[in-house]
């Protein structure tokens, strides 16, 4: 089977391709599905809150205008699961944190403060292969890597270790503080060039798009580095 064909492959647990070449995300798993409910009020809305008010002396990115007046606030009882979706220009990351259960339960979480790392669709579009493919897997098994499913593990052992590189476990993150990823890397942000980027990379931050009780949704422009 050659690489264009993947998608079809991947059966229930992969993503589509559409004729304007974005991702799709419908990357489904029963394991990971049984473990998703629906919280109580979660199709609720977030209301009006100063998206620039935090407790004195953190340091965070600035947030772009946004023409959703939902954006960037907070109610206090809002969380992140609640969020993630409401963004366009993020639809693709967040349907693979909807699909990795380590990930969405802790979204879930409103004890466990996080800081989402969610690239734009257009930057996991203009990636040089799909977040579930591993150039060493198709070496190793051919144009057949990611079928069957022996394939399907793979696919989805590498979309889970590309989600978590972008979700890190502090929230308020201090400028130049290391803190780690959900897959073990170290990360952290700096004002660089009038910029505010995420390193390692330099991968450049568009703009906080949520504050909510348990953590924040940052914009990437890029991709951070998810190779293990």
């Amino acid at each position: 089977m050659k690489p264009a064909t993947l998608a079809t492959a991947l059966l229930t647990s992969g993503l589509l391709l559409t004729t304007h070449a974005q991702l799709i995300p419908f990357f489904t798993n029963d394991r990971d599905n049984s473990l998703r409910q629906q919280r109580p009020g979660s199709q609720r809305r977030p209301q009006a809150m100063d998206p620039n008010s935090n407790a004195p002396g953190i340091q965070l990115p600035p947030s772009s205008p946004s023409n959703n007046d939902n954006d960037n606030k907070d109610t206090g009882s809002v969380i992140l699961s609640d969020v993630i979706g409401t963004q366009p220009q993020i639809q693709i990351f967040a349907g693979f944190t909807r699909d990795i259960s380590s990930v969405s339960t802790r979204l879930d979480t409103g004890s466990q403060n996080t800081t989402v790392l969610a690239p734009l669709n257009r930057a996991i579009s203009d990636l040089p292969r799909k977040p579930w493919e591993d150039p060493r897997e198709y070496a190793a098994f051919g144009a057949e890597a990611y079928s069957g499913a022996d394939g399907e593990t793979r696919a989805h052992r590498n979309l889970r270790r590309f989600t978590e590189a972008h979700v890190v476990s502090a929230s308020p993150w201090k400028e130049g503080e290391k803190v780690e990823s959900l897959n073990g890397g170290d990360v952290w942000w700096e004002k660089k060039d009038g910029k505010t980027v995420v390193q390692p990379g330099d991968v450049e931050v568009e703009k906080v798009a949520s504050r909510v009780a348990n953590g924040e949704v940052w914009v990437l422009k890029g991709v951070l580095n998810y190779a293990s």
